[in-house]
């Protein structure tokens, strides 16, 4: 049973870390469309939304991952941690399943 466990672990901490990561990448396409829109009304021009959310798409990519580097560095960590664990448990499984197991 206690074997379970940090998979449960690992595997919340990787759902939390990423939905940390997606809410504050799409918080920073929100601010940028707000930017957009406020400076382009500063200048008296009309922006349709689509338009500054294409735009605030484009820029939030590259600095997402300037701004976000810890939080993806953590994602990334989480993710090698999850998958550690399932290629542990497979190995462990097909060990079993040949009767290797002491």
């Amino acid at each position: 049973m206690s074997e379970a466990t940090p998979s449960e672990g690992s595997g919340r901490k990787l759902a939390r870390d990423l939905a940390l990561y997606t809410v504050a990448r799409l918080g920073l396409v929100v601010v940028l469309v707000a930017v957009i829109i406020g400076a382009a009304k500063l200048v008296s021009v009309e922006v349709p939304l689509i338009v500054a959310a294409l735009f605030a798409v484009l820029i939030a990519l590259p600095l997402s991952m300037v701004l976000f580097k810890t939080l993806r560095t953590r994602v990334n960590q989480d993710i090698a941690a999850v998958d550690a664990k399932r290629r542990s448990d497979r190995d462990q499984l097909m060990t079993r399943l040949r009767g290797d197991e002491k």
